[in-house]
């Protein structure tokens, strides 16, 4: 069954995830869902921004013009907020994290366009945080030692006393859990509130819902934006520390 992609274009309002169609991949049926839709639109969207953005800063002028200030602005911003939690590391940072900010960022207020939120799917916030978890184990194997990595899973006890080490490992399991998570239901939830004022209350649901969508779409979805990053960043320097292998 066919849904359609925007929140507001059927009269059988809902916030669930919905096949748009299938096909037949190696003898199985696979559906493209309304999440793979909206994904589709979000990257459209941002490719575009970033070819046009491209394009305006190789002709950059001296004197900038709006758009030309506006890129600017972004990336200085961006840029500023790395450099603050990350220190003399950030460089190596910057393009991660203005990638998974601008994503997050329009997948969660893509809802001011109608569309479903991207983010409002788990399959988009568990990829999203399995990402920072290998970039956290990554940077975890740079820049200490085996030794010292074992020390920290026998912590508080000593090395040569492991009855710490399972559940140290699980907190660490946890992380990519608690990420996705934390992201996923607070989207979801915006967008489950959302379609039920559309749904239940249709002709009266005029105008007045444009303070909850400041609320749910731009400002709750500005904020785990920010908290999804910072808590990417912290995980990220607390494994490299002052950057020697210790």
């Amino acid at each position: 069954m066919e849904h359609g992609i925007l929140l507001s274009a059927a009269d059988d309002l809902d916030f669930m995830i919905h096949g748009v169609f299938q096909y037949s991949f190696f003898g199985h049926e696979v559906w493209i869902t309304t999440t793979h839709v909206c994904v589709f639109l979000v990257m459209l969207i941002l490719i575009g921004f970033s070819v046009a953005a491209n394009r305006c800063m190789k002709k950059g002028r001296e004197v900038p013009g709006a758009f030309q200030n506006v890129v600017e602005l972004i990336v200085e911003k961006l840029d500023g907020m790395v450099d603050v939690s990350m220190g003399k590391f950030a460089p190596k940072f910057y393009n991660y994290i203005g990638t998974v900010f601008i994503f997050i960022l329009f997948s969660n207020i893509s809802g001011l366009l109608g569309l479903r939120p991207p983010t409002a799917d788990y399959g988009v916030t568990l990829p999203l945080a399995l990402i920072t978890f290998t970039l956290i184990h990554v940077n975890k194997w740079k820049y200490q030692k085996p030794m010292t990595i074992w020390e920290d899973y026998c912590s508080p006890l000593p090395k040569w006393l492991p009855i710490w080490a399972p559940i140290n490992l699980i907190s660490n399991l946890a992380v990519p859990v608690s990420l996705s998570l934390r992201l996923f239901a607070n989207v979801l939830s915006g967008t489950a509130m959302m379609a039920l004022v559309y749904g239940l209350l249709k002709w009266v649901a005029i105008g007045w819902p444009a303070a909850l969508h400041v609320y749910f779409d731009l400002f709750s979805g500005a904020i785990q934006t920010y908290v999804f990053c910072m808590l990417t960043m912290t995980y990220i320097s607390n494994e490299i520390g002052d950057g020697t292998r210790r």
